[in-house]
């Protein structure tokens, strides 16, 4: 990764990209460049969703269940010297980032562009972190802060409401998200630093009333979202030991999605990126607009907007899981099916985050590494600008978390339904899904950037 990571950077400022000051004298992390097509969206959109679909028909004929085994079976060891040593620098570079978060982000410059705090948060860990997750191997665990203080603590070690699952995380990512559309956390380092500090003492509370491996399995979203894209990833740990394993083959593990709350996370996940994206498009701020122009209340249109879009992504789900249990006349329940066939959809999650954060990580890298040098005295923030070319990289992530996620489903099926035909038809219903949340990632991502209204 590191090689392949310095050789795109020998690339970007070799010539190929160019670099610009960023706003030089103030500016939004929100920003965006703006994008066009070349060729008509119509066409663009059913290029994209019959790709999909061609991938389904094409891995329809792949129905040598030797081979679909061995390719989800194929494991190599890997040798990492002193795991304890970079497990306990992990620590200790967690909660220095915490703590220089918190400290940079209500002491230091108040121009986010300036602002150590926000820039960790933004662009080194919910972009470039995030994205190492699922395109290396999930290493949160020892990177978490939180999870790292927990351990020194007390625990009451009181049990966890089995009936709650973990619906407290579905709850909580849907409420992150929508907490970043709506309020300047991109831009206001001090509101920023607060939210960081209450989040800080909800978690830490939740591992003393409880204990840590509870919480952050159960309650915490960040833990779930890192711990579900890891499952996309290369690099896993199996019985202790790091395993090198083709990317997306982590999915078909039976254990990953194992109650309905986790189905609907996976859903939620799915959506969370996809729906911060589609409000910073022109298409949503005239929709929006126009709204409120006829009387709706602005204060409702995000939080109505993120339910009502998880509902018809959720429900789309659910309904094709319905539709694939009745053409395969199988006696297995739906629910079955659900917690089966959800990771797929993790590899469509993976592919958007990358889609819609890689270019945004790649642009705003050199700011970062200025503030890293310098915390309280940062130089003038400087951007990568990305060529327009840039663009079709961005929509080929989407196309092949979408193609993953199509053989991830192909190969479940055969694990779990005998006859071919009975696999092949199962996944009907699940294809037409993923076909529309293809159309939908990839008409957000060719999108121009519109600054969300009304927030």
């Amino acid at each position: 990764m590191r090689a392949a990571l310095a050789a795109l950077l020998s690339l970007v400022f070799g010539g190929v990209l160019l670099v610009a000051p960023a706003l030089a004298h103030g500016g939004s992390l929100r920003s965006a460049p703006a994008r066009s097509l070349s060729v008509p969206l119509w066409l663009f959109l059913a290029t994209g969703g019959g790709v999909v679909g061609a991938s389904f028909l094409l891995a329809s004929f792949v129905t040598d269940r030797a081979f679909i085994r061995l390719v989800h079976d194929w494991r190599r060891a890997v040798s990492l010297p002193a795991v304890e040593v970079l497990v306990r620098v992990a620590n200790a570079v967690g909660v220095v980032g915490l703590v220089a978060v918190i400290g940079v982000g209500l002491f230091g410059p108040a121009d986010p562009l300036y602002n150590l705090g926000v820039l960790v948060v933004w662009v080194g860990w919910w972009a470039g972190f995030a994205m190492t997750t699922y395109l290396v191997g999930n290493t949160w665990p020892a990177l978490n802060p939180w999870r790292t203080i927990a351990g020194v603590l007390p625990s009451l070690d009181r049990s966890y409401p089995e009936r709650f699952e973990s619906w407290p995380a579905v709850v909580g990512l849907l409420g992150l998200v929508w907490l970043e559309v709506v309020s300047p956390l991109a831009d206001d380092p001090r509101l920023l630093a607060l939210v960081v500090l209450a989040y800080s003492a909800v978690t830490l509370a939740g591992c003393v009333a409880f204990d840590p491996d509870t919480w952050f399995d159960r309650v915490d979203p960040v833990s779930r979202v890192f711990r579900y894209y890891g499952a996309v990833a290369p690099l896993h740990h199996d019985g202790g030991r790091l395993r090198l394993r083709i990317p997306g083959t982590g999915l078909e593990d039976a254990d990953l999605v194992t109650t309905r709350s986790e189905v609907a996370f996976v859903v939620a996940l799915l959506w969370v990126t996809t729906y911060d994206g589609l409000v910073a498009t022109p298409p949503w701020r005239d929709f929006a607009t126009a709204l409120v122009g006829a009387g709706v209340p602005a204060v409702l249109l995000y939080p109505v907007a993120l339910l009502v879009g998880f509902g018809v992504f959720y429900g789309a789900f659910r309904l094709a899981i319905r539709s694939g249990r009745r053409r395969a006349e199988t006696y297995l329940p739906a629910a079955t099916l659900a917690r089966r066939f959800a990771p797929s959809l993790l590899a469509i999650a993976a592919g958007y985050h990358v889609a819609h954060y890689l270019g945004y990580f790649l642009e705003l890298s050199p700011t970062l590494l200025g503030a890293l040098a310098s915390p309280l005295a940062p130089p003038d923030p400087v951007a990568v600008v990305l060529p327009p070319w840039f663009q079709a990289v961005a929509l080929g992530f989407v196309l092949v978390g979408h193609l993953v996620a199509i053989w991830v489903a192909h190969a479940t099926s055969f694990e779990l339904f005998p006859g071919r035909i009975q696999a092949v038809r199962s996944q009907y219903a699940l294809t037409l899904v993923m076909v529309f949340y293809t159309m939908t990632s990839l008409l957000i991502v060719s999108r121009p950037y519109a600054a969300p209204p009304f927030v």
